[in-house]
């Protein structure tokens, strides 16, 4: 076994002298050298491991980084849904609601939701919990949206079942016949009344036409009036149900009664000037649950796109109105 060897300074011979040291000083220095070794590589895992991490928290740290990736996918993925749904919910009422005269539902009632105030409490908790909240309430709100819009569509079938009937009793021709549209006096909105001489709201349209010439119902549906009111004059009332009433006032003969059953192009009547009126005229009316709707966008079946824009510009003539 080899030992160490001590130099020594000897200052009576002034040389340097060798010198084995015993058993136990050696054993000693091991030790001294092996704890100093000991401690040192402690400090160093420790330093290590409280700046990079140990492998278990490497892994958990990136699991957790993959996880946060997913909900951040899902985040967009969610809201990339609910966009079509939002736009699923605008066509239901801006187009197949009006189509089947549906009441529309609304963006508010399709988004609206009843929750406990606790509902997402357990999640505040987790790390990310911003973006995991997020992700919860989204998944909410597309399932509220996708049991709403069910509902909405099994509605809109029960209106499509009744569309046939439906379709035959909306207002959807001209009361008279004027496919030159040359007929148009005045339409519906703002006017200056030609008696008064004061800005009234004109709640149909006025079609300019001969004394006598034919006035046709627009639609299928009952007699609810039929003689003299008012200013309006000789006038006629249909009612067609689903909400729906056409007037057609000024008349110089009526050719229908109260509670008579009225088919779409029927002769109800001639054309006059009865009633306030400055010359023979048709005023014509549309009225859908209670409230005054413009005539003109109920010719559908008489109009071709281009004929219903030139309706259009022709009825904002104010300096033609009649009654």
């Amino acid at each position: 076994m080899a030992h160490w060897v001590h130099l020594k300074y000897n200052s009576k011979t002034r040389r340097y002298e060798r010198r084995t040291p015993s058993r136990w000083r050696h054993f000693n220095a091991v030790m001294r050298h092996l704890l100093s070794g000991t401690i040192i590589g402690a400090i160093l895992l420790y330093a290590f491991i409280f700046w990079l991490g140990s492998p278990s928290e490497w892994r958990l740290e990136k699991e957790h980084e993959l996880l946060k990736q997913q909900y951040q996918m899902l985040n967009a993925r969610l809201d990339e849904a609910m966009d079509v749904l939002d736009d699923i919910g605008q066509r239901d009422d801006n187009l197949y609601r009006i189509v089947l005269q549906g009441d529309p539902i609304g963006q508010d009632a399709r988004n609206r939701m009843v929750q406990s105030s606790q509902r997402y409490d357990s999640l505040v908790k987790l790390s990310d919990a911003d973006l995991v909240v997020s992700v919860a309430q989204k998944m909410d709100l597309v399932e509220l949206q996708l049991y709403r819009q069910i509902k909405s569509f099994d509605e809109l079938v029960d209106l499509c079942r009744t569309q046939e009937d439906r379709l035959r009793h909306i207002p959807a021709i001209q009361p008279v016949s004027n496919k030159d549209l040359k007929r148009l006096a005045s339409g519906y909105g703002w006017r200056v009344h030609p008696i008064y001489h004061i800005r009234r709201f004109h709640e149909g349209m006025d079609f300019s036409a001969e004394k006598g010439t034919d006035i046709f119902a627009t639609g299928d549906g009952k007699v609810v009036q039929a003689g003299y009111n008012g200013g309006y004059g000789l006038s006629v009332l249909i009612d067609h149900g689903y909400g729906y009433q056409t007037r057609y006032a000024h008349m110089s003969k009526k050719l229908v009664n109260r509670g008579q059953k009225v088919k779409r192009g029927d002769k109800i009547g001639e054309v006059g000037s009865t009633g306030i009126s400055t010359g023979p005229h048709l005023h014509y009316e549309v009225h859908l649950r209670g409230q005054v709707q413009n005539p003109a966008n109920y010719y559908y079946l008489d109009l071709s796109p281009e004929q219903y824009e030139e309706l259009i510009r022709k009825s904002e003539n104010e300096g033609q109105v009649m009654d």
